[in-house]
């Protein structure tokens, strides 16, 4: 992966290549920045730049060998640690290792890929993965070794906020004091969800979400896309590049969702003074419930967002709505009147908290349950 490759975020380029020249490379430094941002190519660059000793503005110029090893992502001082669990082929123990190939596949494919991608490519989509004990180990076993090419070891933990606190406790020690010429990058979404221990034992380098100038630019150059398409998808993708590309390669995920979001406030609409519809939306909340977690929680962040644009119509903002629906007769104009400042901050933490449930792993049908009845109230609160 090289830096020139990398949307936007080129204070940060700058500032990790600036280090590496002065010989100032912290040995344990935390990515934090929304999905899309980039977090995770620009931890491969930087590991690249300083195992390769390339040189200069771009990421080339260096150990060709070394660098031909970063194309295949098979350099032997480079780790990679991230969310796994069961799986047919893994039944037991599941370790980073174990999907190494998967892991490369994704990274070629979808370097800006969510954990959701990631999930969804190697067939969990229905469970959460974490990084737990037997991984704490692998890492400790790992970097007691020494390096292959006698320059440094990097271990990059990707969504380190799924490492559970026994794996956490017991990687502590070596975070602190790791072996000589030892990098640890860890990346994460969620700051909140790091335990204290660790955050304070990282230089933390925070990811702004990409401009949409920098998206519009990098689908026109690398996707070829026309102007107008380029800015339209620009606009919609709110700073995500990975959310970019999938709204250029597949629009079958929103169409869905919105088919679901449409049935979802309609019955909502009805329910009031007509119990028999209670009926439709325990259906309706039992065929979101069959959807993996995280899927889950795709979606419900898809109805924040639809929420969010019809209260930018009804309060006469049209230029910030960038969203067209699909469904027949049904069009976020006349939906708008329903959604005001009376019931916008309720319907948001609902929804929030559905998810926060949903993560945690609540009953799925539960959930959905008590958010449509309550749904049904908020919908036509004035």
């Amino acid at each position: 992966m090289l830096f020139s490759e990398i949307v936007g975020q080129n204070q940060i380029k700058r500032h990790l290549q600036e280090n590496a020249l002065l010989g100032r490379v912290p040995h344990a430094q935390l990515f934090i920045g929304a999905e899309g941002s980039g977090t995770l190519s620009m931890a491969i660059a930087y590991a690249q730049y300083l195992l390769c000793k390339n040189i200069g503005e771009e990421n080339t110029g260096g150990n060709e060998a070394c660098n031909t090893k970063f194309s295949a992502l098979m350099h032997p001082d480079l780790h990679f640690v991230y969310p796994v669990a069961t799986t047919a082929e893994v039944s037991k123990n599941p370790t980073s290792d174990k999907f190494s190939e998967n892991w490369r596949s994704f990274l070629k494919n979808t370097p800006y890929g969510s954990l959701f991608d990631w999930y969804k490519h190697i067939n969990i989509e229905n469970k959460q993965g974490q990084i737990g004990v037997d991984e704490a180990g692998d890492i400790l076993k790992k970097l007691a070794l020494k390096s292959f090419e006698g320059g440094h070891k990097i271990m990059i933990i990707w969504m380190a906020d799924k490492m559970n606190t026994e794996a956490a406790n017991k990687i502590l020690k070596i975070l602190e004091e790791p072996p000589a010429k030892t990098i640890f990058i860890l990346i994460t979404e969620n700051e909140k969800s790091i335990l204290p221990t660790i955050l304070s034992r990282c230089q933390i380098i925070r990811f702004n979400s990409l401009n949409t100038v920098e998206i519009e630019q990098a689908l026109r150059t690398n996707h070829h896309c026309s102007p107008q398409q380029a800015a339209l998808i620009a606009r919609q993708s709110q700073g995500n590049y990975n959310k970019a590309l999938q709204l250029l390669l597949n629009t079958d995920i929103n169409e869905e969702f919105e088919k679901r979001f449409v049935v979802w406030v309609r019955a909502a609409f009805r329910a009031k003074g007509n119990a028999s519809v209670i009926k439709d939306l325990v259906e309706w909340s039992e065929d979101l419930a069959t959807l993996g977690r995280e899927q889950q929680k795709q979606f419900l962040e898809f109805c924040i967002e639809l929420f969010r644009q019809a209260l930018l119509l009804n309060y006469k903002s049209p230029n910030l709505v960038y969203y067209h629906t699909t469904v027949d007769n049904f069009k976020l104009e006349n939906f708008a009147p329903f959604v005001n400042g009376n019931n916008i901050e309720e319907i948001f933490e609902e929804l929030s908290d559905a998810i926060y449930h949903i993560e945690r792993n609540g009953n799925s049908k539960m959930i959905f349950t008590d958010l449509s009845i309550k749904l049904t109230r908020l919908i036509h609160k004035k």
